[in-house]
């Protein structure tokens, strides 16, 4: 029995399915939407880089999500918590929604930038955007400064919080914390 799509996210998973599946190319990993999330009523934008391993082995039946196995889930939960943005306010999700098998090149955030224009055209009352790591703030920077007739709002930006990342962990944690709290507040 096929369960039915949470009503706040039909137009996501829409979005979802037709990245999954484009036009004359090959299908691409893209994960599903959290149901836990404010969905299409979010007002922060959370964007990670792309889809991570933990959440690729989930196949399928994979979310984008704070919920889902592995170091880098969990640190953002924790500072999502801290920060006091609530669970219903904010949508989290990447930059470029399908999987790629290295780092994010320019041309990746390229291939995304009409993603995420889609997305945000979905997204109508997001007053802020969160980005985690330097592909992200890329891509969104890229969106806002080459895109025609955007809507542009606050961005906010913190190292990504895998552990991969160089970047100290309390200073990683404490800017996560904080840009979630100020993104929170507008």
């Amino acid at each position: 029995m096929k369960m039915q799509t949470p009503s706040h996210l039909v137009k996501l998973n829409q979005l979802a399915t037709s990245w999954r599946q484009p036009a004359n190319a090959p299908d691409r990993f893209v994960p599903g939407f959290d149901p836990n999330s404010g969905g299409e009523a979010s007002t922060v934008l959370v964007l990670m880089e792309s889809p991570g391993p933990a959440t690729i082995a989930q196949g399928a039946a994979a979310i984008s999500s704070e919920d889902n196995p592995g170091p880098t889930a969990r640190a953002f939960r924790t500072a999502r918590i801290e920060s006091g943005l609530a669970r219903h306010q904010y949508l989290r999700w990447n930059v470029i929604p399908w999987a790629v098998p290295r780092s994010p090149t320019v041309t990746d955030l390229e291939d995304a930038r009409a993603a995420l224009e889609q997305l945000l055209g979905v997204l109508v009352d997001v007053r802020a955007i969160v980005t985690f790591g330097t592909p992200a703030l890329t891509g969104v920077m890229r969106h806002f400064t080459l895109s025609a007739d955007v809507r542009v709002v606050p961005v906010l930006a913190a190292p990504h919080p895998s552990p991969a990342n160089a970047t100290r962990f309390e200073e990683k944690h404490r800017r996560a914390v904080s840009a979630l709290r100020l993104a929170a507040a507008l």
